[in-house]
């Protein structure tokens, strides 16, 4: 694994960052550290950290710096091991150590005896000076302690910045310890440093031909790793942006540990917490206790977990590591994660909020990926996860189902605020929405669940009793969608041909709140063919759905049949054939959602004629913003109602295709809207893969739209082709927008190119 920091040579300039914001209102771009001028003239470092194993426990340890920068400059390297501290919570925990060993003839030695990981010992190159200290709280300077520890976690900093050579601990012990190294680079020179973290008492050591040779296997087998799965003819261009998607994905595994319970308590060696917070978030998971390797949408700033940016993120992963991406997604479904009541923790800030259930889409998709890779599906992952999956479902019917009418209410659904109200609050008018993405996930996780349960029902027959609970909840989301509660209500807008909320007030009355936004897509996500030689197979199965089918007969128009090599093909969707010609009128069409870079969030069209709502005295309006959004509904950097989305492009993809697997060649639209051109869906998908793939490839004037202006990402040699996955994308020009190193879901874009090349 390789990563490469680039460090200025001047200050860092926190208080000109937020003096420039601070002048900066809701209309104008965030101010970039490339604004700042701190790269000017290329006075910085590129550092570029390495590691390769020798051995599982014998790691190979590479940093090379490089002055770019015109003049002489001196860079300080800390290469730092650390104990992470848990003696501090007040329990019997023993307090481990790090010790300077003794030095070898080419490097100094730190090293450790651990109760569990045994000897452990870093050599260093070059025999630097080494530094000790304790990896505890300053509580001198927090806190005013004048009885605090003197050796603390910031020493280091005291000593190199504020040349204080007494604030380490001369006796060479401690629970941090570091190297210290002081280099004098020339304009253009590379200074090298070489470590190697091991179990071994004696050696092994830096002999350049055994230690670079290591270097040289570990890298010869990465590329041979990435290049399978790399489609044939591609160009080194999009092999480079498939492989910084993966490693983006890999470097932000983080162990995480979060003990509700005791932190609404404490810890009983630190000072008592205030008493609201016992009243406060996640007051109601006290049962969760995460200690585990989670993958991470963003651990750079603030880890955290987000249970549906997880999901995605196992897609990829299943590319690359098929036993990890199927590791999280039954860890977010085991008793100290999942709610008691079955419910899903969303984020650290507010498990109780709920997030669209993709869980069971990503197990089913990623079983097919292993499968498909290795002629075998794991069954027994699949019938674990299935079973939580079980409790999970439940839940949105107990719990977002308010009325009993199978229309869902979920809330946010990490919608943001591309709608007219923040659905995670009570609304201003009162009344509640009937929504038409919370509605259609339903549908989308009934599917999910009907294919998981198929599949298990070929070996063990007690499954095809819950695949027809799964198929009639199916039928009776498809009704509710056009008959709410037997009151003729209907999400489906015939006049507009496109789905929308419906808001219901306190005094009865509905409206369809008409914003064209990826509310009104996400029906889309519901479908799903089922052949014959599976339903053959499982007579009761296909007892009960062919009741179903000649019976309900406001159900027939989702569900299609057609004779297929001998049997026949059954095709489940929300979405039947013509009112999905009506949808993709607007999805395709580029003075709506079609952006050369994707589907857009909410459509261009409110960009000159807004959506306004006027009720109780007050107007809501919804307007087309390709970026950042004027509004403060969310704050920071969730106010968006327009960018390209990556997760949800993805799932249109896939249902695209899942369209022309039963539609076929012959079911033809409009690409794009108002063009003349006629292509199936199979020929849409493949070219909305390629618009989505495109926002990371170099155009043939060699920029990127992903880095937008951004004059040195686009044309500087020494950054162009280092990628940054945006949280989402400008809907007009493809610029990165949001968290620019939240690589999680953005990921998805290394297994477009590995099924789609560009």
């Amino acid at each position: 694994m390789k990563y490469l920091y680039k460090y200025p040579q001047a200050a860092f300039p926190y208080a000109g960052l937020v003096e420039a914001n601070r002048r900066r209102g809701r209309r104008d771009p965030e101010f970039e550290l490339l604004e700042s001028g701190l790269f000017e003239d290329n006075r910085y470092f590129d550092v570029t950290v390495e590691y390769a194993k020798a051995t599982p426990e014998d790691i190979c340890i590479r940093i090379q710096a490089v002055n770019r920068g015109p003049e002489p400059a001196e860079l300080t390297l800390l290469p730092t091991l650390w104990y992470r501290n848990t003696w501090a919570w007040g329990s019997d925990i023993r307090r481990p150590r790090f010790r300077q060993g003794e030095p070898l003839e080419q490097a100094s030695v730190i090293e450790t005896v651990h109760d569990y990981y045994g000897l452990r010992r870093l050599l260093c190159e070059n025999r630097p000076t080494l530094l000790f200290t304790e990896n505890d709280t300053n509580t001198r300077r927090l806190y005013g302690d004048s009885q605090g520890a003197r050796y603390v976690k910031d020493s280091f900093h005291d000593y190199v910045v504020q040349g204080d050579k007494d604030a380490v601990n001369p006796d060479r012990l401690g629970t941090k310890a570091a190297a210290h190294y002081v280099l004098t680079l020339a304009p253009g020179a590379t200074a090298t440093v070489r470590l190697r973290f091991t179990n071994e008492e004696r050696g092994p050591g830096f002999g350049r031909q055994e230690f670079d040779a290591v270097f040289d296997a570990r890298i010869r087998e990465a590329d041979e790793f990435y290049d399978q799965l790399a489609p044939a003819g591609l160009s080194d261009d999009a092999r480079r942006v498939q492989r910084q998607a993966f490693a983006g994905l890999l470097w932000s595994k983080q162990f995480y540990h979060y003990d509700v319970s005791r932190w609404l308590k404490g810890d009983p060696g630190m000072p008592e917490p205030p008493r609201e917070r016992l009243r406060g978030r996640n007051a109601d998971w006290t049962h969760l206790y995460n200690a585990d390797v989670i993958s991470m949408p963003d651990k750079w700033e603030y880890p955290w977990y987000a249970a549906w940016d997880l999901a995605f993120h196992c897609i990829p992963l299943a590319l690359v590591d098929p036993t990890f991406a199927k590791d999280q997604l039954v860890l977010m479904l085991r008793e100290w994660y999942m709610h008691p009541n079955g419910q899903i923790p969303a984020y650290e800030w507010a498990f109780g909020d709920v997030n669209p259930p993709v869980h069971a889409w990503a197990a089913w998709r990623v079983y097919k990926i292993e499968k498909k890779r290795k002629g075998i599906g794991d069954r027994r992952f699949l019938e674990r996860v299935f079973h939580k999956l079980l409790l999970n479902f439940t839940w949105w019917v107990n719990r977002k189902d308010a009325e009993g009418k199978n229309i869902f209410q979920g809330g946010f659904l990490g919608l943001d605020n591309i709608g007219v109200f923040d659905r995670s609050a009570p609304l201003p008018t009162g009344g509640h929405i009937e929504q038409s993405d919370a509605t259609s996930w339903m549908g989308m996780y009934c599917l999910n669940m009907l294919a998981i349960a198929l599949e298990l029902a070929r070996d063990n027959r007690a499954y095809e009793d819950v695949a027809s609970k799964f198929f009639e909840h199916f039928v009776y989301i498809c009704r509710a969608m056009n008959n709410i509660g037997g009151e003729k209500i209907e999400l489906w807008d015939r006049e507009d041909g496109f789905f929308y909320d419906v808001l219901h007030l306190p005094d009865g009355k509905t409206l369809h709140m008409k914003v064209r936004s990826m509310v009104g897509l996400i029906p889309l996500f519901a479908v799903e063919t089922l052949d014959s030689d599976l339903v053959d197979s499982l007579p009761r199965f296909k007892h009960r759905m062919q009741w179903f089918i000649e019976n309900r007969q406001d159900f027939a128009q989702h569900v299609e049949t057609q004779s297929h090599d001998g049997g026949v093909r059954r095709f489940l969707s929300l979405v039947n054939r013509d009112r999905l010609r009506s949808v993709l009128r607007y999805m395709l069409d580029e003075k709506e959602f079609l952006s050369p870079y994707g589907i857009r969030a909410l459509s261009r069209h409110h960009k000159d004629h807004p959506y306004v709502l006027s009720i109780m005295g007050r107007e809501h309006r919804v307007g087309y913003e390709p970026a950042e959004s004027g509004t403060g509904l969310f704050g920071g950097n969730s106010n968006w109602r327009g960018p390209v989305w990556f997760p949800v492009n993805y799932l249109l993809i896939e249902s695209l295709q899942k369209f022309h697997y039963f539609l076929g060649d012959q079911y033809r639209v409009e690409y794009p809207t108002g063009s003349g051109r006629q292509a199936d869906l199979w020929q849409v998908a493949g070219e909305l893969s390629r618009r989505l793939t495109h926002i990371f490839l170099r155009n043939p004037d060699g920029r990127r739209p992903v880095f937008g202006g951004a004059d040195r990402f686009q044309r500087d040699p020494h950054w162009r082709d280092h990628l940054l996955f945006y949280e989402y994308f400008h809907g007009d020009n493809g610029a990165g927008v949001g968290a620019s190193h939240q690589t999680g879901w953005t990921g998805l874009v290394a297994k477009l190119i590995q099924q789609s090349g560009e």
